[in-house]
């Protein structure tokens, strides 16, 4: 059964950190891995997750299922972070929200819901977009359609050509958005830019679907979630996966959550009974321990505060880090987008050429694309790095 098949390439992020790991180069640096690093260069647990590891330890008494939707402490205290505190929608009984398998559980199990609910929907995602958007929605059997979102002379939202884009979609399409920090770009919806494309999902009966990855990481918990919650007041249906990966530095441990919002309670316990039946058929119960972690943290006032600060810090560094960058860079040519990105990446806007250059010479790995992970960088390499992309461009 299993003789006919052939080896598929290599992922190109999981090329690129094997390309790494083999290089033998004492400085190399690595600014492909999309994970959150501190100055040292380490993915640290936070302390606030520390704490509550301890605390689940000492007080957890079951390993029993925890059933199809999972923790209801967890998914109340999730729906809180996206919407805010005592939002209409909760108060409707318009929104439920369902622990998934990491932001990646969260979109596969929203792709099978569309697809239950509207086969024929075309899933409009950016120009770029997350790689592995691709797989996760178009695995489900969706017909995924492309708009353009990142300008290749500036850098910044080609919004105009977005919104013509978009113009072609059809009544029940999907729209798929970044809720903040968007990847791989950086480049972000500003406050009318969300307004716009709320009158125009409105106006052409969308579905709008909100991939909220990185909460906390752009200007801070409440303005990252700015966009999403004014598309939700305003859209009578929406999905929102939410990932615990990179605020909560929860990676490995697969935390998320997908959130469903409906016109009216009758509808929205029709829609969540449907969307549990897929759970079920696909992973059945998700995993507890990460989304224990977080309803520890957002159920206790200090361990919030604690969290919340740590969170503080990471954004800090990343804008810090952007800022120097930029700074560093400016004599090559206009780099100012990177400090006016959000959130952990950025395309740097060099060529194929440029980045072999770099990999070839000073042993720094980014992806091909040029899109780079700043939280990768550190005060001892950032200079390195940006003399190295100043050479490369000079050669080019």
């Amino acid at each position: 059964m299993f003789e006919h098949l052939k080896v598929l390439p290599q992922d190109p992020i999981l090329q690129l950190m094997q390309s790494f790991r083999d290089d033998p180069r004492p400085d190399k640096v690595d600014l492909g891995v999309g994970v959150y690093r501190d100055a040292t260069g380490n993915t640290p647990i936070m302390g606030a997750v520390h704490k509550a590891a301890r605390r689940l330890l000492e007080h957890e008494k079951t390993k029993s299922y925890v059933g199809p939707a999972g923790s209801p402490g967890f998914n109340s205290a999730v729906t809180e972070l996206l919407l805010g505190g005592d939002n209409p929608l909760s108060r409707d009984n318009r929104v439920s929200t369902i622990q998934t398998p990491g932001g990646c559980g969260a979109l596969r199990m929203a792709a099978e819901f569309i697809k239950l609910c509207k086969p024929d929907a075309a899933v409009w995602v950016s120009t770029p977009t997350w790689a592995n958007h691709m797989p996760l929605l178009g695995g489900a059997g969706l017909r995924i359609q492309s708009y353009p979102y990142l300008n290749s002379e500036t850098l910044e939202v080609d919004f105009d050509d977005m919104m013509a884009a978009l113009e072609m979609a059809r009544k029940g399409d999907v729209v798929l958005l970044h809720g903040c920090c968007h990847n791989p770009s950086g480049a972000d919806l500003t406050a009318s830019q969300w307004a716009g494309i709320t009158d125009l999902i409105l106006r052409k009966e969308l579905l709008p679907f909100v991939d909220m990855a990185y909460q906390g990481l752009g200007d801070g918990l409440e303005e990252d979630a700015q966009g999403l919650r004014h598309l939700a007041q305003a859209a009578p249906e929406m999905l929102v996966a939410a990932s615990c990966s990179k605020n909560f530095g929860l990676y490995r441990e697969r935390t998320g959550a997908l959130m469903l919002i409906s016109g009216n309670a009758k509808s929205q316990k029709a829609a969540n009974s449907q969307l549990l039946s897929i759970i079920r058929a696909h992973y059945s119960m998700p995993p507890a321990h990460g989304a224990g972690l977080v309803e520890t943290i957002l159920q206790d006032d200090e361990l919030r505060r604690e969290w919340q600060a740590e969170l503080s810090g990471m954004r800090d560094r990343i804008q810090q880090l952007r800022h120097a960058f930029s700074r560093e860079l400016a004599s090559s040519g206009d780099f100012d987008f990177i400090a006016r990105q959000k959130g952990m990446f950025s395309f740097i806007g060099i060529s194929e050429k440029q980045v072999n250059y770099l990999r070839a010479h000073h042993g720094i790995y980014l992806l091909e694309s040029s899109r780079i992970n700043i939280a990768g960088l550190s005060d001892k390499t950032l200079p390195r790095v940006a003399a190295a992309i100043r050479e490369a461009v000079a050669s080019a």
